[in-house]
């Protein structure tokens, strides 16, 4: 029995018409009565009897119904999920995060972006640091991570450049060139303890910061180092010094810090780069790769650098 008969037998069930059922089905009735009468002697059941009509299914042709419909469904629904499988439409994909991404509207944004556009495809986020994404993109146990700057990395991976926003200072709100409420020049800076933070784990933010420094004209003069962005705006809140950090940290409200922008020629940009492994097989990945890169030439920045 192939499945062709089983469409056949259900459409002789629902017509209850032999000649109507191989009207729809583009056939002769003579066929279609020997191919029912076939499928009755390979079961050695009786599945229609005959009334004045048409025929009706009999106990155990309702039950031979319910059983090919349900057939025939899970049959398309095992082509459809391998045609989906192979468009990248199904599957698994996993994204890394670091601390301070998640601040940054793309982030959200793209994620929204590809589950509107995947939606079975399910997601797992995970937050970690620099050096274990990298890690962990390398040894497959990771598709794609969000970092907050650009990456060396190893001849395995590849980083995709998304956007570049400004860096702002993070000042106590107290303090005097915070109540100014006014755009600063790093030069202004010059005098103030400069708090660095995630050094060991990457030393992108803070090289950025020490060039931005030496190309105002001064030296910066380094304070408390924090692990963590969030723990920097922490001192800074509690008058340990300033920071420069990413206009998208002003989405973190804290009390005891205010955001002031940077102007003038030399000042620190942040970047927001996409990290994948080289050659990625997945479609489901490439797919997220480049849902996101094209949304990232779209998108429209906050908080652009002042002049």
């Amino acid at each position: 029995m192939e499945l062709r008969h089983l469409r056949q037998f259900i459409a002789v069930a629902e017509a209850g018409h032999i000649t109507r059922a191989a009207e729809r089905l583009g056939m002769q009735q003579p066929p279609l009565s020997q191919r029912i009468k076939a499928i009755e002697l390979e079961l050695d059941v009786q599945l229609f009897r005959r009334v004045a009509r048409g025929v009706e299914l009999t106990e155990a042709g309702r039950v031979f119904l319910d059983n090919a419909r349900a057939l025939l469904a899970q049959y398309d629904r095992t082509f459809e999920s391998t045609r989906g499988a192979a468009r990248g439409e199904q599957g698994h994909l996993r994204i890394g995060v670091m601390p301070t991404a998640p601040f940054h509207p793309f982030v959200p944004f793209a994620i929204r972006s590809f589950r509107t556009a995947f939606p079975s495809v399910s997601l797992t986020l995970d937050e970690c640091l620099r050096t274990e994404a990298v890690q962990r993109l390398q040894n497959a146990e990771m598709d794609v991570a969000f970092f907050r700057s650009s990456l060396s990395e190893p001849k395995q991976l590849v980083t995709h450049s998304l956007l570049v926003e400004p860096m702002l200072v993070a000042l106590p709100s107290e303090h005097v060139l915070a109540l100014r409420g006014e755009a600063l020049s790093l030069k202004a800076l010059a005098d103030e303890t400069f708090i660095v933070y995630a050094r060991q784990l990457g030393s992108t933010f803070y090289d950025a910061t020490i060039a931005a420094c030496l190309k105002a004209g001064f030296s910066p003069r380094l304070g408390q180092e924090a692990p963590r962005i969030t723990s920097a705006l922490s001192l800074v809140a509690a008058g340990f010094g300033i920071s420069i950090v990413p206009a998208s940290m002003q989405r973190m409200n804290m009390d005891g810090v205010s955001y002031c922008p940077l102007k003038g020629a030399p000042h620190a940009k942040a970047e927001l780069t996409l990290a994948s492994r080289r050659s990625e097989p997945s479609v489901v990945v490439r797919n997220f790769l480049g849902l996101t890169r094209r949304a990232a030439k779209d998108f429209e920045q906050p908080n652009r650098s002042h002049s």
